[in-house]
Formats: structure tokens, sequence, C-alpha cells
């Protein structure tokens, strides 16, 4: 169930009518919101129905020991438990492939194909569980006593696809407020959330796809080193626009159920170095690699040791994206790029910088842009064959239309655009009366279905 789907909005519908007025009996909403997100798995697979609640139900014991354990060693072994469980989660459902497709190319020896794979990456739910038992072992949060709220804040079905990654903790926090209910604004600001994300999802980032991005990279050899690269920048764009779009369909279905998730971008390409661009991308995913992984390497006193663990943790973010060496290059080398940055500005202290912003800018989205390859295309010989067409010296541009020049400076220009250009439609819609936001929300649907009339394909995201 895609969340750019009339199916899905459907559902989200008779969620929220089922929901609030169940709401003021805290266990009874709290069922909703359970089946809602159980129901959401199934739809992808019905082996989700065993393996969520089991996986969860044992974190959640682990969490209640956590919280009743003094013993250094004990709390240890319980915490290590449920990284183990949910990183087997992961190995099993999500790496095994690779792992044996791999080994196969280095020894030589035939392997037998994986078949435990399901249509929905379980990534975001594992990470999320995480959040949970390590924070508790860190004292940074307290188990929950209600078994109820714990399933339902671990399963949320807006961050089930792709993120935010949301600490279970805070959605805890949310979950058990006494007397929720919803404010006005924020079920205005859902919708005007809602709105945007299928505007960025169905009128940019899949027109960008469907006649530029999709045909450069999977047939690179026919266009022009000129069209190659436009493919790439517009590929920068696709995805930004498509993860953003989840993102705010995500954030707006969650505020509809009176639930804050954390935001994930602001205006990535903008940064000023690699470091700037991972404090604006996917901030709730930089967030969790920063807190949980890099903080629990070793050697941080060491001189060398803090470089050398960007780079490590930043290899193993490329493998979590997808079970390929062109995932874990992606990685590498933003890790790379992260640590001379950071070595550059700590000879430099509060040195003026020599370069103008503008620059700084431009030459951190050129990198950016260049790791974009790697993380696009199907196999590092494609990468290679991408890269080998842009340095090709061939400038033509028959394959690129009017239509996605336009398409593809609006992006732009839509992106650099001062925040206000946002927020004052926002404030409008949200001060606006009902039957105004509905007919904003009808000519919405009308141009949709107009410009995006073959269907939304799916979040490029839900596949990590």
């Amino acid at each position: 169930m895609l969340l750019s789907s009339s199916l899905y909005f459907f559902f989200l519908i008779a969620v929220f009518f089922l929901y609030w007025p169940l709401s003021k009996w805290r266990a009874a909403g709290l069922a909703v919101l359970l089946f809602a997100n159980y129901f959401f798995y199934a739809k992808w697979d019905l082996f989700y129905l065993a393996l969520i609640p089991i996986a969860s139900s044992i974190d959640y014991t682990i969490g209640l020991w956590l919280g009743r354990t003094k013993s250094p060693a004990g709390r240890k072994t319980l915490v290590s438990l449920s990284v183990l469980l949910n990183l087997a989660i992961l190995a099993a459902f999500k790496y095994a492939g690779f792992f044996l497709e791999s080994w196969a190319q280095w020894s030589g020896q035939s392997v037998g194909k994986w078949e435990w794979t399901f249509p929905l990456g379980i990534s975001f739910y594992c990470f999320q569980s995480l959040t949970y038992t390590i924070d508790i072992y860190r004292k940074d949060a307290k188990p929950t006593e209600s078994y109820l709220a714990y399933l339902t804040a671990v399963s949320f079905f807006p961050t089930t696809l792709a993120g935010p990654i949301t600490r279970v903790a805070d959605l805890l926090k949310q979950l058990e407020k006494p007397n929720r209910a919803l404010d006005a604004g924020d079920g205005s600001r859902g919708l005007f959330l809602i709105g945007l994300g299928l505007m960025k999802k169905l009128l940019i980032a899949d027109y960008l796809a469907e006649n530029l991005v999709n045909r450069v990279f999977d047939f690179p050899g026919l266009y022009s080193g000129g069209e190659v690269l436009s493919g790439v920048y517009a590929y920068a764009f696709q995805l930004y626009y498509d993860f953003s779009g989840y993102t705010d369909i995500a954030l707006g279905s969650a505020l509809l159920l009176g639930l804050k998730l954390p935001i994930n971008f602001n205006q990535p390409y903008s940064a000023a170095n690699i470091n700037d661009f991972w404090r604006r991308w996917h901030i709730s995913l930089s967030n969790w690699l920063r807190d949980y992984l890099f903080f629990s390497l070793p050697g941080k006193r060491n001189a060398v040791m803090p470089y050398l663990n960007l780079i490590v943790t930043m290899a193993l973010g490329g493998l979590w994206h997808g079970a390929s060496w062109n995932f874990v290059i992606w990685g590498l080398l933003h890790g790379a790029g992260q640590a001379v940055s950071r070595f550059w500005q700590a000879r430099r202290g509060q040195a003026k910088p020599i370069t103008p912003g503008w620059f700084r800018t431009f030459v951190t989205v050129q990198f950016v842009c260049f790791c974009w390859i790697y993380f696009r295309a199907s196999s590092l010989d494609q990468a290679s064959l991408i890269l080998e067409r842009i340095t090709s010296n061939s400038w033509a541009f028959d394959n690129v239309s009017a239509g996605l020049w336009i398409v593809l400076g609006l992006a732009i220009a839509g992106h650099y655009a001062p925040k206000s250009w946002i927020d004052q439609p926002r404030d409008l819609f949200i001060r606006s009366p009902f039957y105004a936001q509905a007919a904003v929300l009808l000519l919405l649907a009308i141009a949709i279905q107009y410009v995006a009339a073959t269907g939304a394909a799916p979040f490029i995201y839900t596949k990590f």
C-alpha cells in the first residue's frame, strides 16, 4: 500500500474516523492504531504478522529487564541480545542473498538461492526498534509498562516504509499523554503536508524519472554525455522530491492522528560542505548513525580513529541502503568526504573560509551528485559506463524535452526558494475555512490526475 495511492488515503480516512471517537478510552485508541499498523504490514505480506509481533514482544521484554537490572554485565548482555535480534532480522531478510552471492563470486563455489525475501524493507523497523532498547540501556529513556503502547509505537504505519526513523521513546510519550485531542491547526497542517508531498512525488519526482532519469540510467550508451549528465542532476532532484514527498505525507498522516514526527530534510543541496549536507539530508538517519553507531565505535580519543570511524559508519550506512557493492562504495565516498571535511575544519579552526559560500555549496553538490551515480546505478559496470559517457565530450541534448527542462528548473527553484514561500501558503491554508481547504485539495487531486494519469511509481526509499 503506497502512501501516494488512493487505497492508502481511504485507509487513512478510515483509521482517522475510527481512532478519534475511541481515543478518549486509551486502550481502545491504541488498539485501533495497532490494528491499523498490522493491517498495513499485512497488505505487503502476511509473514509480517508473525515477524513483527514476535520481534516487538522480545524487545519489549528486554526493555523491561533493562529497567530492572542493575548489574552492568547483565544490562550489556540484554542490550546485546536486542542488537543481535534486529541484526539477525536484517541479515536473514535483507542481506543473506547478497552475502551468499558475494561468497560464491569470491570462492568460485555455487550456493543455493536465498528464498526468504519479502516485498517490504525491514530496515526502518529494526533501526526504530533499536532506539528503544539502546536508549533504556544508556538511561536516556525509561521502559514503558504498557505492552499495547509499545507495540503501537514501534510499528507505527506512517514510518514503516521509509521513516523518518523516530525514537520509540518519543512516540510513547505522545501516545501515553492523557486526554489526547486533535488540534485544528495540526489537522490543517497535516492536510497541507500531505498535499505538498503528493505534489513533490507525482508532479516532479515521477516526471523527472519517467522522462529522463530511468532512461539514462537504464541505457546510458544511447545518450550523449550532456544528456547523461543532465540525467544525473535530474536524479539528484528526483530523489530529493521523492523522499521528502514521502516524508511530508508521513508527517501529515501522523499529525492527523495527533502525533508529531521529526523533520527529515532541510534544503540539503544548500549545504556548504559534506558534513553540512548530512545535517540536512535524511536527518533522522544521520542522527541515528551518529547516536547509535558512530558514538559506539572504539578509539574516540585517538587522533586517527574518529576519522576512520566516520568512514566505517558511512560504509555501514551505505550497506544499510541496499545489499550491493554500489551502496558500499557510495557510503565509503561519503565517509571519506566527511573525514576530509572534518580534518580540514579542525586544521583551520575559527579561521574565515578562503572561498565564498556559493562556491563551497557548488563543490558540495558536485560531489554529492557524483556519489549519486553509484547510488542509482544497478551495478558497478553501469556506474563506470555512466562516468564514461559523461566524459565523452558529446554535448547534444536532442533527447531532453522542453517540458523536462521546465520541471527540472521548477524543482531547482523550489529547493532553493526561501522557506517563506512554503510557510506563507501553509499558514494561509491553516487559517482558511474547511470548505476552502477542501476546494484546494480537490483542485490538487484533479491536477495530479491530469498530469500523473499513469499512476504513481513506488517511493524510492521503500526498497531500503
